[in-house]
């Protein structure tokens, strides 16, 4: 049987994120106190492509923070992917941990099929 199912991402996985990060082959994240422009933010430093501030995440909050300035500092699609791909990675490492097999698939739209194998 087959389910659609929506996920709306809180990033909370530092394994999930260093994985993302990898497989997007952006730089490794690092943990610390991160400029924004005109502010400071603690938390996992994510470096996206062409963007000139990174973005923070708090995994205890699971919140992101940062100053792309309206898409002038970095484009909104780079933040989608990687929020994409982190929810890809954490819902197969969730999966795996339960013993279940997941199996992605890259589509021509840019979005990603996750098949869960139930008990393998």
């Amino acid at each position: 049987m087959s389910h659609i199912v929506s996920i709306q991402t809180e990033v909370r996985d530092v394994t999930a994120i260093r994985q993302a990060t990898r497989r997007l082959q952006l730089p490794e994240p690092t943990y610390g106190e991160v400029r924004l422009f005109n502010n400071r933010k603690r938390g996992w430093a994510i470096q996206l492509r062409d963007w000139r501030y990174p973005v923070v995440a708090d995994v205890t909050t699971g919140r992101l923070d940062y100053d792309n300035y309206n898409g002038h500092w970095g484009s909104q699609k780079e933040l989608d992917q990687f929020l994409q791909r982190y929810a890809v990675e954490r819902a197969t490492i969730e999966a795996r941990k339960q013993g279940h097999t997941a199996i992605e698939q890259s589509l021509p739209d840019g979005s990603i099929k996750l098949v869960i194998q139930v008990g393998g």
